[in-house]
C-alpha cells in the first residue's frame, strides 16, 4: 500500500478532440437512454406510490388499509431494487442497499413494522415521488436538446419555413442553421452528463444512504475520542506516579538525610547532595519526555516537519522523513498525525525487526496523509486491545480512516487519513 498514483492516460486529449469525441461516446448514449426512462418510470412510481397510500390510508379504518400500505412498502422496495439496477447500468454507480437489517422473524408482524418504522423506506418512498416531476424535466431537456441540435443540422434537407418570419433560402442561411445544430450536438452531451450527474447524488442521497448512518458515525467517533482521553488521562497518572512521583520522593529523602548530617558528616552530606543532584536531573528528564509524549513543544512552534524529524533522530531504527505539507493543518490533526507516527515508530524498534522506516506525510486540499512504511517482518495486525487499534480509535476520533498492509515477511504499511479544514 503506498499513496495511489495518478489514474494513466493514454493521451491527453484536447479540450476540442474531448468536445467533438463526447456525442459519439458509449457514456452520452447511456446517460441520455437512462435520463429519457426517468419520465416513464416517474409515472409508475408515483402512481404506484400515491395510490398504494392514499388507498391504504383512506381505508385503515377498516383495517383493510394495513396490508394495503404494507404491500405498498414492499413494492416500493422493490422498485428501489430496480433504481438501483438501473443506476449501476447506465450511471456506472454501485448504490448500496440503505435498510436496517431485519430482525428475527419469530413473530409474523416484526418484520413489517420494522420495514415500516425504517426511515430508508420513507426516503425511498419520497424519491418515488420526486421521479415524475425529476423525469419531466430530463426527458423534456434532453428531447429538445438532442431534437433541436440533430433538426437544425439536417435543415437543408427540409427547407425550414420559420412561420414566414425567415424562410431559408440562400446557402448562407442554411450554412448558419448547420453551424448552429452542430454546436447544439456538440454541447447537448455536457447537459446530458450535468443532468445525470445530479441524478446519481439524487440516487445516492435518497435510496443509496442510511440517514442515521453519519449520526452512528459521529457518535462512535465522539466515544473513541472520550475514550482516548480517559486513556491518556491514565498514563498520564500513571506515568507521574511511578515515575515523576518516585523520584521527587527520593530526591526529597536525599535531601533531609543531607541536612541532618550538614553539621556533623560534612562528607556525607556532600555526597547526597550529589545524588540528589541527580535524581533531580532524572525528573526532569522525565518530565521532558513525558510533556514530549502529550504534546512536544517543538511541534507547536515549527510543525510536523521538525517535531517529526526530531522525533525520527530519536528512533533506534534509521528513518527517512518527508513531510508535503505547505499549509499547516489544525493543531488536533498535526497532534494526532504526530502520535501515530511516534507510536507506529515505537512498534517498528520493538516488533518489526526493521533495519530502516520511511515516513511519508502529504497534505492534498482537505486531507493529511501519512504513511510509516518499514522493511520489517511483517505480520502486524488490528485487533483489538492493541496498540495499532488504539491509533484506529484516535484517529475516527477525527473522523479519520487508518488502513494497515502487513502480510508475512513484511514489509509493513500503515497508511493514516485525517480530514482536515482548508
Amino acid at each position: 500500500m503506498g499513496f495511489p498514483p495518478p489514474p494513466a492516460r493514454a493521451a491527453t486529449r484536447s479540450p476540442v478532440a474531448r468536445a467533438l469525441r463526447a456525442p459519439f461516446e458509449a457514456r452520452t448514449w447511456r446517460e441520455t437512454l437512462y435520463l429519457l426512462l426517468n419520465l416513464p418510470l416517474g409515472i409508475v412510481t408515483f402512481t404506484v406510490i400515491v395510490t398504494g397510500f392514499a388507498t391504504g390510508l383512506g381505508m385503515l379504518i377498516t383495517l383493510v388499509g394495513i396490508p394495503i400500505i404494507v404491500l405498498t412498502i414492499y413494492v416500493s422496495r422493490w422498485m428501489g431494487s430496480v433504481e438501483r439496477a438501473r443506476a449501476r447500468a447506465f450511471l456506472g454507480i454501485d448504490v448500496p442497499r440503505p435498510y436496517r437489517p431485519d430482525p428475527p422473524s419469530d413473530k409474523w408482524w416484526r418484520v413489517p413494522v420494522a420495514r415500516i418504522s425504517d426511515p430508508a423506506t420513507w426516503l425511498e418512498g419520497g424519491y418515488h415521488l420526486l421521479m415524475l416531476p425529476f423525469g419531466v424535466l430530463t426527458f423534456t431537456v434532453v428531447v429538445t436538446a438532442w431534437s433541436l441540435g440533430v433538426g437544425l443540422l439536417i435543415s437543408p434537407l427540409s427547407a425550414p419555413d420559420f412561420g414566414g418570419v425567415w424562410v431559408i433560402d440562400t446557402p448562407f442561411e442554411y450554412a448558419l442553421l448547420v453551424l448552429i445544430g452542430a454546436a447544439i450536438i456538440l454541447l447537448t452531451p455536457w447537459i446530458v452528463r450535468g443532468l445525470a450527474t445530479a441524478n446519481r447524488y439524487l440516487v445516492r442521497g435518497m435510496i443509496g444512504s442510511d440517514v442515521f448512518a453519519r449520526e452512528r458515525t459521529l457518535t462512535e467517533s465522539r466515544a473513541a475520542a472520550v475514550d482516548l482521553a480517559a486513556e491518556d488521562r491514565r498514563r498520564i497518572e500513571r506515568d507521574l506516579h511511578d515515575g515523576v512521583q518516585q523520584r521527587l520522593v527520593s530526591l526529597a529523602m536525599d535531601l533531609g538525610r543531607a541536612r541532618e548530617k550538614l553539621d556533623t558528616d560534612p562528607g556525607g552530606a556532600k555526597a547526597l547532595v550529589a545524588e540528589a543532584h541527580e535524581e533531580a536531573k532524572l525528573a526532569i528528564g522525565e518530565v521532558r519526555d513525558l510533556a514530549r509524549g502529550i504534546h512536544p513543544a517543538v511541534l507547536s512552534d515549527r510543525g510536523l516537519d521538525a517535531a517529526l524529524s526530531a522525533l525520527a533522530a530519536r528512533s533506534t531504527v534509521p528513518v527517512e522523513v518527508h513531510v508535503d505539507v505547505t499549509v499547516r493543518p489544525p493543531a488536533s490533526v498535526e497532534a494526532a498525525a504526530y502520535f501515530v507516527v511516534s507510536e507506529a515508530l515505537t512498534n517498528v524498534a520493538k516488533h518489526a525487526g526493521a533495519s530502516e522506516a520511511v515516513v511519508t506525510v502529504r497534505r492534498s486540499r482537505d486531507r493529511l496523509t501519512v504513511q510509516v512504511q518499514d522493511d520489517g517482518i511483517g505480520g502486524a495486525s488490528l485487533v483489538d486491545g492493541s496498540g495499532l487499534a488504539g491509533l484506529r480509535d484516535r484517529v475516527r476520533a477525527l473522523d479519520g480512516e487508518l488502513h494497515l498492509l502487513s502480510p508475512e515477511g513484511g514489509p509493513t504499511v500503515l497508511m493514516v487519513e485525517i480530514p482536515c479544514a482548508l
